[in-house]
């Protein structure tokens, strides 16, 4: 896997965000120097699939509030989704599935699958009204029915594009 940096981004925040150990990245970006990233750079995470390996990708609109789940960049279904509240927006760019946990309790519902932004997945919910609105602290609820379903098909390592 491949993650190119952005502004502001360091290379213990990225470690964080893919769940990776920073010597593990750093083992594997021989004569990076983890002190000086500059945008654009290409970074090589261990352990993770190329997304352009994988068929499926996921695309998210905020505004709209669907997740849309294509295979070979064919719409195979559309969900309902809730999305980040005011001073708590659900972040936007490119990322990629990283872990799955059933069952996770609480709020999340029966199903969590966290994003490589730290703190952000795609969960399901103990409050189905929810969905449709802003609501969340950035993550994007599902009815857990829906998010049950979708990591069911998905990959780890499946790219997931959100956006307005």
């Amino acid at each position: 896997m491949i993650h190119t940096v952005k502004a502001g981004e360091t290379l213990s925040q990225i470690a964080r965000n893919y769940r990776t150990p920073l010597s593990s990245i750093i083992a594997a970006n021989p004569g990076i120097d983890p002190n000086v990233l500059y945008i654009g750079q290409q970074i090589v995470i261990p352990g993770f699939p190329n997304p352009n390996t994988i068929p499926y990708r996921i695309d998210i609109s905020t505004e709209n509030r669907w997740l849309r789940l294509y295979k070979d960049n064919i719409l195979q279904k559309q969900y309902p989704i809730a999305v980040g509240r005011m001073l708590h927006g659900t972040p936007t760019g490119n990322f990629i599935i990283i872990n799955k946990a059933p069952n996770p309790g609480g709020p999340f519902g029966t199903m969590w699958m966290s994003l490589s932004k730290e703190h952000y997945g795609i969960h399901g919910t103990n409050n189905p009204s929810s969905i449709g609105h802003a609501v969340s602290r950035g993550c994007i609820r599902m009815h857990n029915q829906d998010v049950e379903e979708l990591a069911s098909i998905v990959p780890i390592g499946t790219g997931v594009f959100i956006h307005p």
